[in-house]
């Protein structure tokens, strides 16, 4: 069967994550297209919410997906392949900010020459994120104004809607300390943001069309043999 035929045939089945793993393990390498047009939204946002950087959350996404591929063969399935690849994303992205807190903190040398060890400051992106709607726009921004350990939770519980279980997981959380951080991310926007926003949650943070197909088609080269 051809290759088209087979990406055709496992999207009108449905088949599960696990189901797709084992075929591309088998040998039907052509089928990871599935895995990344499934998850392109979710990752995209998990580390646009870390990075807070367009083009850096595309890259994270890229590294993200080799070496996930890379490392197919170690997934046991003992969690969910949602999670064990959004970790990967999660773990991908914290990796850069801790890398670029560190060139920020050098670069901070005092009038004695001395190091100064003071946290980079995560001004916001002058770059605003557009949205098709006014609403969307408005929580991407309260969103990624959040401190990095309510921000990612946020995004993950209130916009991917995954479970506090889910999240824990991802994160490498107690289902405590993600309750926690939720319940202080929520408190530090305004209630009424949400009350405005509801349904159109999900508007946020698109990554379709031209950006979608610009990541599948990167993955895909880095992953084709030389």
């Amino acid at each position: 069967m051809a290759t088209a035929d087979i990406l055709t045939k496992a999207r009108l089945e449905g088949w599960t994550d696990e189901q797709v793993v084992e075929r591309i393990l088998a040998g039907d390498a052509a089928l990871y297209e599935i895995i990344l047009r499934r998850y392109n939204q979710r990752l995209y946002r998990v580390a646009r919410a870390i990075v807070r950087d367009d083009n850096e959350a595309e890259d994270v996404m890229q590294d993200a997906y080799v070496r996930a591929y890379e490392n197919l063969h170690q997934f046991e399935g003992r969690s969910a392949f949602a999670a064990w690849l959004t970790r990967i994303a999660v773990n991908e992205a914290l990796a850069r900010v801790r890398l670029r807190k560190r060139f920020d903190q050098l670069e901070e040398v005092s009038e004695n020459g001395e190091i100064s060890l003071d946290p980079a400051t995560n001004a916001p992106d002058s770059e605003q994120t557009t949205s098709q709607a006014e609403l969307g726009r408005i929580l991407e921004e309260s969103v990624l104004g959040l401190p990095e350990q309510y921000r990612t939770v946020l995004m993950l519980r209130d916009v991917e809607e995954l479970s506090t279980t889910e999240t824990a997981e991802v994160l490498s959380l107690t289902e405590e300390n993600v309750k926690v951080r939720l319940h202080r991310g929520r408190a530090l926007m305004r209630k009424k943001l949400f009350e405005r926003v509801g349904a159109t949650a999900k508007d946020a943070f698109p990554f379709m069309g031209v950006r979608c197909n610009r990541v599948v088609q990167n993955v895909l080269q880095r992953l084709a043999p030389n």
